[in-house]
Parts: C-alpha cells; sequence; structure tokens
C-alpha cells in the first residue's frame, strides 16, 4: 500500500511547501507594501493578515493530520481510533478555516472597495466554501469509518 500513498504524500508536501512560502515570503512582502493612510484601513489590513496566518496553522494542522491518516494506512492500521481521531482533527481544522474565511468576508469587502477589486471577495468565498467542503467530507469519512469499526469489533465477537 505505500506505492498508493507516495503520491499523495508527495501533494501534501508540495502543498505544505507552497503554504510555507506564501507565509515566509509573499505576506510579508504584501505587508510592507500598505501604504493606507487611515488607521482604520491599516487595522483591517493587520486583521487581514492575521486572519491569513491563523489558517495557515489550521492548514498545517489539516495537513499534518492528513500525512499521519496516510501512514497508518500504509501500516495496515487504517481501520483503527487513531483514523478516526485523525478524520476529528481534520475536520476541525477545515471548519476553524471555514470559519476564519467566513468571518473574513466583511473584511475582505472592505479591502475590495479599497482597492478597487472585487475578485477579493470572490476568492475568499471560494476558500470558506471549500474548507466546508472537507469539513463535511471529513465527518462523512469519520462516521463511516466509526460504524465500520463497530462492525468489524461486531464480527470479531461472533466468531
Amino acid at each position: 500500500m505505500k506505492r498508493e500513498t507516495r503520491f499523495l504524500k508527495f501533494v501534501i508536501y508540495l502543498m505544505a511547501l507552497f503554504a510555507l512560502g506564501l507565509c515566509i515570503a509573499i505576506l510579508p512582502l504584501a505587508f510592507s507594501a500598505i501604504t493606507a493612510q487611515r488607521w482604520a484601513i491599516k487595522l483591517m489590513y493587520t486583521a487581514t493578515f492575521i486572519g491569513l496566518y491563523a489558517s495557515a496553522a489550521a492548514f498545517f494542522v489539516a495537513l499534518r493530520q492528513g500525512l499521519l491518516l496516510l501512514r497508518y494506512i500504509d501500516n495496515d492500521c487504517a481501520f483503527s481510533e487513531l483514523s478516526i481521531t485523525a478524520l476529528r482533527k481534520i475536520k476541525v481544522s477545515a471548519t476553524v478555516l471555514s470559519g476564519l474565511y467566513f468571518i473574513g468576508l466583511p473584511l475582505a469587502y472592505v479591502v475590495a472597495q479599497e482597492q478597487d477589486a472585487p475578485g477579493i471577495i470572490v476568492i475568499c468565498f471560494m476558500f470558506a466554501v471549500a474548507a466546508s467542503t472537507i469539513a463535511v467530507f471529513a465527518a462523512v469519512l469519520q462516521k463511516l469509518l466509526t460504524h465500520a469499526i463497530a462492525l468489524q469489533r461486531e464480527n470479531d465477537l461472533t466468531v
């Protein structure tokens, strides 16, 4: 099974490197380029960047749990409580991520008005919906895995 999960691990590492590059290189450059004259706009930009770094932390937690889940699959422990725990943490991280982006929508609106860039609202909404979808999918997988483990235990007891 290790060969089948190798590609997924590679994709997770690639996403982590991309997000880390954004957090280390691009976001500080964007933050230093803020030239707003009013303090309220600077405060909104600061809140936006804090929200982006908080969402990056939730994203990294979800990626780590995804790697752990793939390791459990490689070690033939896919039907275990450890997998349920990893899926629960992915669900919570995706819910936090979605919540941060939905909370950030009003800030995105103000920033879009200030910069005259309505695409910012659409991008923020797409991230929020994508994170919500991942949270729902992880919840469904967690429920299915819980039922599968219960059935497996019941079958072990009847044999």
